[in-house]
């Protein structure tokens, strides 16, 4: 948007996500989604690969207490199991269960319906843009700092 500052075009941008986070979140409330959105991180990070409790909790930036009453939770819901590890018996390690595959598949299907609805409401150059502008968004963001090269110097 020519002419706006960033405080202004950041503003548009929260405003944005906001609408985007609500329709993202319905998919999350349904009545079929047995757990909420903690239970739902950890589900996502256990997506990735099974890891130890350690690990899930500093995933989640929670307590290994935490953590562990969490997948608790999640172990009676039937959505992960813990292994106990081979040599090592204090180190448990937790993974998601074909049920726990299932909910989160089925979230993602119901966010996609959600957007695609959304999207479909939009004229096609809006969606171009959208997905454009989305698509350099993300890079931007996933872009890495540039490190100073202690190598480069000065001439004399």
């Amino acid at each position: 948007m020519p002419g706006e500052d960033a405080a202004e075009q950041a503003a548009a941008l929260d405003r944005a996500a906001n609408s985007l986070m609500n329709v993202w979140s319905r998919a999350h409330n349904a009545p079929d989604v047995p757990v909420p959105a903690t239970q739902l991180r950890a589900l996502l990070v256990l997506e990735r690969g099974p890891v130890n409790v350690s690990a899930l909790a500093a995933e989640l930036g929670a307590l290994v207490s935490s953590a562990s009453r969490l997948c608790d939770r999640l172990e009676a819901a039937g959505l992960l199991l813990r292994d106990s590890g081979g040599g090592d018996r204090r180190e448990v390690t937790v993974r998601l269960t074909a049920e726990g595959r299932g909910l989160l598949e089925r979230i993602r299907l119901r966010r996609r319906e959600e957007l695609s609805r959304v999207l479909a409401a939009m004229s096609a150059p809006a969606l171009q843009a959208l997905l454009w502008g989305l698509a350099q968004f993300q890079e931007a963001a996933s872009a890495k700092p540039v490190e100073p090269d202690d190598s480069f110097s000065l001439p004399a």
